[in-house]
């Protein structure tokens, strides 16, 4: 008897911790293929990887070599990283040559990962804000326009093309081992900025419960947009204080002037685009995941915050 061909499945952003995390939970069921735009990473013999332009004619060879049937895309360039221009070309022109070439091959499920920084962080935000919500990111900073572009992207294929079955995922801040995001960033250092007078409410997911989530989405049959969040948030301020960071208070106004503070003090961590979710809380409503997938995260923020504790580097 013929064993059962087992999925085929494209990993994208294979380089990231997150991506990595997914593929240590697939690699026993699926036959993974892992890219990345911005460096080849070995993950073994039975796992091909491939540094590759999803613009460039190389990544059809890809479909039409391995036969996916499914995309798993967390391939999006933050934006504290390659210039502005080259996070356009790979996050939105990218994605559309993605979502065209799984079109056309019969592509049967794909997964994509956005971030709840679409939508904005602004003073007049609900208490809990549901999926429904407009984006308003694209109105307050340059820097997350290819970021909602994308997500913009996405909708539209997701109901032009049904047959790709595309879960669209926006998760609160990823945090814990090997996530080198912003908050990350600042939650491991000894001295973390924050604004005088600000501490809003922030969310919390943990890299484990975070891969945990994307397998779900991928496993499950349910398209949509949903937010990916615990049931419970915490003061900036106080997660700082949790982790064991000193608290440098930088002035808020005038607005200019919390930029050149953070560029003279060379707190990279802390980029300017993201200066109001450091000032208005952007609290994601994550239940509607919670049920149509039945998860549930395992992390508490204490162990979080313990970690970061424990793990101090200098910012």
């Amino acid at each position: 008897m013929n064993q059962a061909r087992r999925p085929h499945i494209l990993i994208t952003g294979a380089a990231g911790a997150l991506a990595q995390q997914v593929i240590e939970r697939l690699r026993s069921t699926c036959d993974l293929v892992a890219v990345d735009f911005r460096e080849q990473i070995y993950l073994g013999d039975d796992i091909p990887s491939y540094c590759i332009d999803f613009n460039k004619r190389g990544f059809e060879d890809l479909y039409r070599r391995y036969e996916f049937d499914g995309i798993i895309h967390m391939g999006r360039i933050m934006s504290s990283q390659e210039t502005r221009m080259r996070r356009y070309n790979a996050n939105v022109l990218g994605t559309q040559r993605m979502l065209d070439l799984s079109h056309k091959y019969g592509i049967k499920r794909v997964v994509i990962l956005s971030t709840y920084h679409v939508y904005g962080a602004v003073a007049y935000n609900p208490a809990l804000i549901d999926e429904g919500a407009p984006l308003k990111a694209v109105g307050l900073s340059m820097d997350l326009i290819d970021s909602v572009e994308l997500e913009n992207l996405a909708n539209i294929y997701l109901w032009r093309y049904p047959d790709l079955n595309i879960t669209i995922l926006r998760p609160c801040n990823i945090v814990g081992p090997g996530v080198r995001n912003s908050i990350s960033k600042l939650l491991a250092s000894d001295r973390a900025p924050a604004l005088a007078g600000f501490s809003p409410m922030m969310q919390f997911i943990h890299i484990d419960d975070m891969a945990d989530a994307i397998v779900l989405a991928y496993q499950g049959s349910h398209k949509g947009i949903y937010n990916v969040a615990p049931n419970d948030w915490v003061a900036y301020q106080h997660a700082l204080e949790m982790c064991g960071c000193k608290r440098i208070q930088i002035p808020s106004i005038p607005p200019v002037l919390p930029k050149l503070i953070l560029k003279t003090l060379n707190m990279k961590s802390f980029p300017p685009y993201l200066m109001s979710f450091f000032k208005y809380p952007v609290v994601i409503d994550g239940r509607s995941f919670s049920r149509t997938f039945g998860f549930k995260p395992k992390r508490s923020l204490k162990e979080i915050f313990r970690f970061y504790r424990e793990n101090k580097k200098p910012i």
